[in-house]
């Protein structure tokens, strides 16, 4: 997404022989321009931990990164962070995004961007933010920005790197600690990296909980010994880098003529979660739910001779089965103005087809691909935007 350069700048000291340190937070004058590490905000870097952590986030992912900073800040015995604030976008939920709740119950101080505060830091860190940071607010931390990212870079650059890593049916994914770069996502040099298998059939949001665990702990891990992480770092390979756009409405239509029962299924593990697979049948729109994997010789005997999209309902198993692609695959609910079971779906719909309508016209009782347009509601929209992953 294009930012707006925050309106407000993160007040640092300025220059002074042999400054006594001040109070956390204390603001000082802005210097002009910073002239390089041995004149800019590096010159007053600390050494050594507590740092104080300006943290940029708003989902799920992100929070579990917060909480493990929060928990590091109140462990007095070894403490690493002495401060953190916390950094969010406006959501239009009376609850807020997940990282903005868990701070207010934290008691962290929270800031709503393009807003940071007047707080000094050693270092920012970022999870999930879907904005792009300014050379010079970058600039301004002596440590710079880390990024938790929950992908093996340059594998899935971009928003939505864990849905496509499910979409595409990776056997290997993992975490990377990199350092923010202005102007473009996810380009920065590589700090910190691990990789784990994809676990078997898993779902986006089910990767998610793992990556986003692992990144926090590789985060503190970081940050115990940042100065010597970042002398360290490495640059990202120029080959194998792909790009994980955002996830659009209009990919959740399924195009029975395209698309492979295990495309379907990747599909629903992916976004089923946030957006309900859809298709068109007599003119209505379906949201299907539940799919379940077809294993039967007799439907993929006749596979040749069905159009992609009919549907036979199979009493013994209520289950739809719907022909696509080089197979068929199982549905077992559906929303049609109300949620329904196959079996309910069978009994007060297609039955009653069948009933009334001839032999000839069958192949109009099937699904069919739900073309959308992108014009939608302003409640929809809105519900979209407070995803980072997610677009119209």
């Amino acid at each position: 997404m294009r930012l707006l350069l925050p309106s407000r700048r993160l007040a640092l000291p300025a220059r002074a022989p042999a400054p006594a340190r001040r109070p956390c937070g204390a603001s000082r004058g802005r210097p002009r321009q910073w002239r390089g590490l041995g004149d800019g905000p590096a010159a007053r870097a600390r050494e050594r931990p507590p740092w104080r952590v300006l943290f940029f986030g708003t989902d799920d992912f992100a929070r579990e990164a917060l909480r493990a900073l929060s928990q590091a800040r109140e462990n007095q015995g070894d403490q690493l962070v002495e401060n953190l604030e916390v950094v969010t976008v406006p959501s239009p939920s009376p609850k807020g995004l997940p990282v903005k709740s868990y701070a207010l119950q934290a008691q962290l101080p929270v800031h709503e961007w393009p807003s940071v505060g007047s707080g000094e830091f050693d270092v920012g860190v970022v999870a999930s933010f879907g904005r792009l940071l300014s050379e010079e607010l970058i600039l301004k931390f002596p440590y710079g920005i880390l990024n938790v990212h929950p992908s093996y870079l340059p594998r899935w650059r971009g928003p939505a790197p864990v849905i496509h890593t499910v979409l595409h049916g990776d056997t290997v994914t993992g975490v990377t600690i990199m350092q923010i770069k202005p102007k473009r996502f996810d380009v920065g040099p590589i700090i910190k990296q691990e990789a784990i298998p994809v676990p078997p059939q898993c779902t986006s949001k089910e990767l998610e909980t793992v990556l986003s665990r692992l990144g926090a702990n590789m985060l503190i891990s970081v940050l115990r010994n940042l100065p010597e992480s970042l002398k360290s770092k490495r640059q990202q390979p120029t080959e194998g880098v792909t790009y994980a756009p955002k996830i659009s409405v209009a990919m959740s239509c399924v195009k029975w003529e395209e698309q492979t029962p295990e495309e379907i299924l990747r599909l629903q593990r992916a976004i089923g979660s946030m957006i309900p697979l859809q298709t068109l049948w007599m003119d209505s729109t379906i949201k299907l739910l539940d799919f379940v994997e077809v294993n039967s010789p007799g439907l993929s005997d006749q596979k040749q001779s069905v159009l992609p999209g009919t549907i036979i309902y199979n009493k013994q198993s209520q289950t739809l089965l719907v022909c696509c692609k080089g197979g068929w695959i199982g549905i077992r609910s559906i929303i049609l103005k109300k949620k329904l079971t196959a079996d309910d779906f069978y009994n007060g719909y297609l039955h009653l087809w069948f009933q009334q309508n001839s032999q000839a016209q069958l192949k109009d009782c099937r699904f069919r691909t739900l073309n959308l347009t992108k014009k939608k509601s302003g409640k929809e929209t809105k519900l979209l935007l407070c995803n980072s992953a997610l677009s119209i």
